[in-house]
């Protein structure tokens, strides 16, 4: 894989985390930091790292998933979360059955490093909606991942239109109504670095159960 990769990093006051992730990225791999209403000075550490950054005003993962996205040029992409807890070093393991042909869509399977890595409402809300993607879609998924491969276009060609938390549930019904293969690998999964925000709290992850049944729901109808 020598081509150049996009990673797509969604970003949300991420400064104390960005530095040491962009310095990990492999040589082949381009970041593209999702600014998304960050006040910690996130997209000016992220120029001073190298990585481009786009500014996505509304608010929500899949609007700044999306931006990235769009802003992207290369073939493969890499969809992460920007807060520290992936190691780059995984990337080409993600990207290689993609690039292969071996499989569509691939997600990481998370292996905490240590039990400060994955708290217990995150655990508890990942099963849920794993079960939920396995029941509508009987895709065997196990975890939905922060870090996903795929080819760029086939991923804006989906048409997911979430532009919130519900965004990768979207994701993978669309992915199993379009007939893809779905692969996950595992990756390791490491505390995060800096503060923990909504997304990471009980409350955000009953919002994405919630928008997680809204999906469903719509894909019944």
């Amino acid at each position: 894989m020598t081509a150049p990769i996009d990673v797509v990093l969604p970003c949300l006051d991420e400064a104390e985390a960005l530095p040491a992730l962009l310095a990990a990225l492999p040589p082949h791999y381009r970041a593209i930091v999702v600014d998304n209403g960050s006040t910690d000075g996130s997209a000016d550490v992220a120029r001073r790292c190298g990585a481009c950054v786009v500014t996505e005003p509304r608010r929500g993962y899949g609007a700044a998933v999306h931006a990235g996205l769009a802003a992207a040029t290369a073939e493969l992409v890499v969809v992460c979360d920007a807060d520290g807890t992936i190691d780059p070093a995984c990337f080409d393991a993600l990207v290689a059955p993609v690039h292969a042909g071996r499989t569509d869509l691939v997600i990481g399977r998370r292996r905490p490093t240590s039990r400060a890595a994955w708290p217990l409402a995150s655990r508890v809300a990942n099963a849920v909606l794993a079960r939920m993607i396995r029941s509508r879609t009987g895709l065997a998924l196990r975890d939905l991942g922060p870090v996903r491969a795929a080819h760029r276009v086939s991923l804006l060609e989906l048409g997911v239109s979430d532009r919130r938390s519900g965004y990768p549930v979207e994701l993978l019904l669309r992915a199993h109504e379009a007939g893809w293969r779905v692969q996950q690998v595992e990756v390791g999964y490491s505390p995060r670095i800096g503060r923990s925000k909504v997304t990471g709290s009980v409350r955000g992850y009953l919002t994405a159960v919630r928008d997680t049944r809204r999906r469903l729901a719509e894909a019944g109808r």
